[in-house]
């Protein structure tokens, strides 16, 4: 899988462009803020049908404009060529693949598979628990349809039940105990088998780029017992009714469990410089697109976006080393900035590269 080219028009700093992206590596070159971002931004748009920067859409049409359009034109893994669109005017969001226009995103993200590098990844490792279960969440949903089917039921069925607390309505709350107890024991156990089948790649790649003999790991810590059945979660949810409809809200289930990143002193974030925090987070990013690739016997899509800047030279190469093979990768680099050690992909037939100013972007 691989994106030939990308149509761009309106977006954030972007009035209109068509940019040729075929090559294996597709180099952004230029200052902060200038669109480098912006770009990556609108490749992950088209494969996700989301924004990784933020959940109002109105924030990324350009300045004075009403709407913003992007298209992108992917090979597939049979060669064959397809499009996606993607348009918003403020209100409504459509999306198209070869012309056809789909409701669900879930008919989109499996198309090209995207793995995003980005500065917010250090939240990974020093954030609250959000990140860390979105993160292995996405981890699943990349090759599980089933598993972000159930993810999204339980979503659901927890917002019914929230509201439900929120208006005291009382007689509906056994109900969706038993709906979310019945979504609930698949989420939590495939959490589990996730997370044991992570930590055995995760610690390998941390080791070999830091040189560090550390005791690195991720511990799952849910909410409720992974060995509880839907009726032992149903006698939990009514035994911690009275405090829900006190708070107002469901106080125990998978939007409550935790990932915990520990060495051998504890949670590692406690003790851990700027650039090892970075390190982990890059890390899991590798260890994601591995386990991708175990589970799908294919290759993701990178968009790696200013993350090696905390690195040091032989911290950056010895990354790079590890971070395995992609169909195709979007890297952005300040002007000045090496690429990839000593051997620079410039020189690579299979390598696009553009410098970006103000949003316009000059083919190199």
């Amino acid at each position: 899988m691989k994106i030939e080219r990308i149509n761009l028009d309106n977006f954030r700093n972007i009035k209109k462009c068509s940019l040729d992206v075929s090559g294996k590596q597709v180099i952004l070159k230029g200052e902060n803020g200038q669109g480098k971002t912006n770009l990556l931004e609108a490749v992950y748009l088209l494969c996700y049908g989301s924004s990784f920067r933020t959940q109002n859409l109105k924030e990324t049409i350009r300045y004075s404009a009403e709407y913003f359009y992007l298209k992108s034109e992917y090979s597939d893994n049979s060669g064959s060529l397809r499009t996606t669109e993607i348009s918003y005017d403020g209100k409504e969001k459509r999306i198209k693949t070869d012309g056809n226009e789909i409701h669900d995103r879930k008919e989109l993200i499996y198309s090209v598979p995207c793995i995003s590098f980005s500065h917010e990844d250090m939240e990974l490792v020093r954030g609250e628990p959000e990140y860390r279960r979105r993160f292995f969440d996405q981890t699943m949903t990349l090759y599980d349809s089933v598993f972000f089917d159930d993810l999204r039921r339980y979503k659901q069925v927890l917002r019914q039940r929230n509201a439900a607390l929120k208006q005291n309505a009382i007689s509906l709350l056994d109900v969706y105990d038993e709906k979310l107890a019945f979504l609930a024991v698949p989420l939590i156990r495939a959490r589990e088998k996730v997370c044991t089948s992570f930590s055995a790649i995760f610690p390998d790649i941390y080791r070999a780029v830091s040189l560090e003999d550390r005791d690195i790991k991720i511990i799952y810590r849910p909410s409720w017992n992974t060995e509880m059945s839907e009726e032992d979660i149903i006698r939990k949810l009514r035994e911690q009714r009275d405090t829900d409809l006190r708070m107002l809200t469901t106080t125990g289930g998978p939007h409550r469990d935790r990932f915990i990143i520990s060495d051998e002193n504890g949670n590692f974030v406690n003790g851990a410089s700027t650039g090892q925090v970075r390190l982990v987070s890059l890390a899991m990013r590798s260890a994601q697109a591995a386990f991708f690739r175990q589970k799908t016997a294919s290759d993701p899509l990178f968009l790696i976006d200013d993350v090696l800047l905390e690195l040091d030279y032989k911290k950056r190469s010895r990354y790079l080393d590890f971070l395995g093979a992609y169909s195709q990768a979007f890297f952005t680099f300040l002007p000045e900035e090496k690429y990839f050690g000593q051997q620079c992909y410039a020189e690579k037939d299979e390598t696009v590269i553009y410098f970006v100013r103000n949003g316009d972007f000059e083919r190199q």
